[in-house]
């Protein structure tokens, strides 16, 4: 894990912090599996992100805990895209959607894996033409 992830998280309480890591290992596996390249791993406005280091590839993917919503945590795609009416449609129930662009999820709850993969690789595939 990046010294960024570790400051960030080890703010966060414990269960975040174990949701966070199998997260985490989901989402680069998901990458892995996609053969979208090495990912960067950074913080976007404070909060864990990964994005393929190829230009013109991918759209970033941000996961981020918050103590003003205590327990959940909330994957982010950009709004501009279409990543989260898509998730939407094909997963309705694996996520609480907000504002086309935030995925939460119950903190402690079982984690929808193949959901979580599919959003990995829609986004970071996003402006591959097929």
């Amino acid at each position: 894990m990046t010294q960024f992830f570790a400051e960030t998280i080890g703010q966060w309480p414990l269960a975040a912090r174990d949701q966070f890591n199998e997260m985490r290992a989901l989402i680069l596996l998901a990458a892995l599996d996609a053969n979208v390249g090495p990912l960067e791993e950074s913080l976007k406005w404070g909060q864990p992100a990964w994005r393929p280091k190829r230009a013109r590839q991918g759209s970033t993917l941000r996961l981020n805990w918050q103590d003003n919503s205590p327990h959940t945590i909330v994957l982010f795609v950009d709004c501009k895209t279409n990543i989260s009416a898509t998730i939407h449609e094909i997963y309705p129930t694996d996520f609480e959607y907000e504002s086309g662009r935030a995925l939460r999820l119950t903190l402690g709850a079982p984690l929808p894996v193949q959901a979580i993969d599919h959003l990995a690789r829609i986004t970071f595939t996003y402006h591959l033409k097929s």
